[in-house]
C-alpha cells in the first residue's frame, strides 16, 4: 500500500481591504482612452494659446521662432486692462456683497418658515439658474435701459444679481437647516431679539455657508458673459466681455496680444478656482456646521 504525499496548495493572494483591482476590459480601455484623448486635446488648445502669447513669430512651424513678453504690455495698454480688471473686481465684490446681504435673510425664512406656495417660490429661485442667461437677459437689459440703469456699471451689477441671489439662497438654505432650532429658542428665552439672534448666534454658525456661497457667486460673476455683455458699455466691460470684444471687434489686432489677454483671464479664473476648491468642500462644510451646532 503506497502512501501519497499531499502538497500544500498556495492560497490566492488576498487583496488589501479598501482597494479594488481594476480588470483590463475593453470598456476600461475605452473609458481611459477617451479621458486621455480629451485631456490631450484640452492641454493642446490651452498650451497653444499660452505659447502664442509669448511668440515673436509663429508661422508654418511646430514652435515659434522667438519668444517675448512684449505682447502682455501691448495688450495691457491697447485694451486698457487696468480699467477692465478694476471694473471686474468692483462688479464681483458688489454682486457678492449684495447677494449675501439679500440671500442670507431670505434663506433663513425659507429654512425656518412654512407658508403656502413655498415650493413655488423655490421653483422661481431655480429658474434663473436653470435657464440660459440669454433667454431672460434680453428683456432684462431692455427693462434696465428703459429706466436708464443700463448700459453702465449699475446695470451690470443689477443684471448679475438676478442669478446670484437665488444661487446664494439655494446654497445657504441647507446650512441653516442643519442648525438646531432649539439654539434660537434658548437665545430668545435669554432676551435676544431677532437682530442679536442673527448677528451673535446664527452668523458665526453660518460662516461656512456664507463662504461657500460667496466664492461660488464670485466665480460665476467673473465668468458671466451674456448678462454683462447686454448691460455694459465701453467703460463698464468686465474682462470676459473685453476679451470677446477684442476677438470680434472691427480693426486689425495682433493675435498674440489677444492671446495674452486670454492668458490673463485664464490666470484670474484659475486663482478663483483654486480658492473655491480650497475653501468650498460641501462635505467638510456640512460637517463643520454640525460640529459647531453640537
Amino acid at each position: 500500500m503506497s502512501a501519497t504525499t499531499l502538497k500544500d496548495t498556495e492560497a490566492p493572494p488576498v487583496p488589501e481591504p479598501g482597494r479594488r483591482q481594476l480588470k483590463a476590459t475593453p470598456g476600461t480601455f475605452l473609458v481611459w482612452g477617451g479621458m486621455a484623448l480629451f485631456l490631450i486635446l484640452l492641454f493642446g488648445v490651452v498650451a497653444s494659446v499660452v505659447v502664442n502669447s509669448f511668440a515673436g513669430q509663429w508661422f508654418d512651424s511646430w514652435f515659434p521662432s522667438g519668444y517675448t513678453t512684449a505682447w502682455y504690455g501691448e495688450a495691457w495698454q491697447q485694451y486698457d486692462l487696468t480699467q477692465v480688471v478694476s471694473t471686474t473686481v468692483i462688479v464681483a465684490v458688489a454682486v457678492v456683497g449684495i447677494s449675501v446681504l439679500i440671500g442670507a435673510p431670505a434663506s433663513y425664512v425659507l429654512a425656518r418658515r412654512s407658508f403656502p406656495g413655498k415650493n413655488i417660490v423655490m421653483l422661481v429661485f431655480l429658474l434663473p439658474i436653470m435657464m440660459p442667461p440669454i433667454t431672460y437677459g434680453i428683456p432684462l437689459a431692455t427693462l434696465l435701459t428703459y429706466y436708464h440703469l443700463a448700459p453702465g456699471l449699475t446695470g451690470v451689477i443689477l443684471a448679475n444679481l438676478v442669478p446670484s441671489v437665488p444661487f446664494v439662497i439655494l446654497t445657504m438654505t441647507p446650512f441653516i437647516e442643519q442648525i438646531n432650532p432649539s439654539i434660537e429658542s434658548a437665545a430668545r428665552m435669554c432676551g435676544a431679539n431677532m437682530t442679536r439672534l442673527f448677528t451673535r448666534i446664527l452668523a458665526p454658525l453660518l460662516i461656512p455657508g456664507v463662504l461657500a456661497a460667496a466664492v461660488l457667486v464670485l466665480v460665476r460673476t467673473v465668468g458671466m458673459f451674456e448678462l454683462t455683455f447686454l448691460t455694459s458699455n465701453s467703460s463698464s466691460d468686465t474682462l470676459v466681455v473685453a476679451l470677446f470684444t477684442a476677438m470680434t471687434g472691427a480693426g486689425i489686432r495682433a493675435q498674440q496680444s489677444v492671446d495674452a489677454m486670454a492668458v490673463i483671464y485664464m490666470l484670474m479664473m484659475m486663482v478663483l478656482l483654486v480658492v473655491a476648491l480650497r475653501f468650498v468642500n460641501p462635505t467638510q462644510l456640512v460637517s463643520q456646521v454640525r460640529e459647531d451646532v453640537d
